[in-house]
């Protein structure tokens, strides 16, 4: 894979115990050391216009002036300093370059992944929350469509925290196509069932809200039932994976058991959606060992690597829960 990668990306300090840390970046880094066929490539910071084009631009020149006057805390979970602006800018730039260079062709082992922080699916409209200042997805998904030719575009949020910012922005979008696999419950506690879109964007929203201990079975199940279908029925034109990996069995804080195998598994699920150009961008994942082996995992994944599933059988409350959200979006 070619991994988009600044780092200036490592200069946004949360402090000292906060899980969002710049030694995310540098494990995922080392984890990648040992692998064949890794390319870093640099790319521009978003621009303002850029990111006014998702966000609004009042609460942005906030952002700005905030990190300026040397940061503090935004709310009791997201932190600034002065050079996070800077680093949220660069995030937001790199998730751009992955989105141009998927619809630029760039597929099997050059298929991009924006290592960019910090993460973005959190960020709504007017607000930062949950680590997130801009929403890197969301700007690449609005680029795409502005300037890179693209009519659709699909994002699958993998993350075990619902992306509650990206469902936000696009909730009412005809354009833009939303899935998101995540824990039920946890925070932001959105992402319900009943979330499906409102206005041109009905039906556009696509929430598996999963119950805690979900195993790697489960998810597969959920994607084999209902995001790839989803995704596939919608037919967009670039598809862009918002990938965290704390739902994992070994992150601190959550309670979904995936194995580092899923990842391969997910991954090679949406590489076969069609020949759709895909992207990744990084979101969440705070178990470092585990989060540097995940992210490696998808890498081996496109340099070669046959996935393994596991036998096991749904659960039988993910059986029911998949039921329901295929009969509300028509998937039976």
């Amino acid at each position: 894979m070619r991994f988009g990668y600044s780092d200036t990306c490592l200069a946004h300090d949360p402090g000292p115990r906060h899980p969002e840390s710049s030694d995310r970046l540098r494990a995922i880094r080392e984890g990648l050391k040992r692998k064949h066929g890794v390319e870093y490539v640099a790319a521009d910071p978003a621009d303002f216009e850029r990111v006014g084009a998702i966000h609004d631009r009042g609460y942005l020149e906030d952002v700005r002036t905030f990190c300026a006057e040397g940061g503090g805390s935004w709310d009791p979970d997201t932190t600034a300093v002065e050079m996070t602006w800077d680093a949220a800018l660069q995030s937001a730039g790199l998730a751009c370059w992955a989105a141009r260079e998927a619809v630029d062709g760039a597929d099997g082992r050059e298929t991009p992944f924006s290592l960019g922080r910090p993460p973005g699916h959190h960020a709504v409209y007017d607000d930062a929350m949950g680590f997130c200042f801009i929403n890197n997805v969301a700007v690449a998904a609005q680029y795409a469509l502005d300037e890179l030719g693209c009519e659709r575009v699909a994002i699958f949020d993998w993350d075990v925290h619902h992306g509650n910012g990206t469902q936000d922005i696009f909730y009412d979008r005809a354009d833009v196509h939303f899935s998101s696999i995540h824990e039920g419950g946890l925070y932001p506690a959105t992402g319900e069932i009943e979330e499906t879109g409102e206005g041109d964007g009905e039906g556009t929203t696509l929430n598996v809200p999963m119950p805690s201990g979900s195993d790697d079975t489960d998810y597969m199940q959920a994607l084999d039932d209902l995001i790839v279908p989803g995704i596939e029925r919608f037919g967009p034109d670039l598809l862009l994976v918002s990938a965290g990996f704390d739902a994992h069995r070994h992150d601190p804080i959550s309670r979904v058991r995936l194995s580092t195998e899923a990842y391969a598994l997910m991954t090679d699920r949406v590489r076969k959606l069609d020949d759709t150009p895909l992207a990744f961008v990084l979101e969440g994942g705070y178990g470092l060992e585990v989060l540097a082996e995940s992210v490696a995992m998808v890498h081996e994944t496109f340099d070669g690597r046959q996935p393994m599933a596991e036998d096991g059988e749904v659960s039988d409350d993910v059986g029911e829960t998949i039921d329901e959200i295929a009969a509300v979006h028509d998937l039976e």
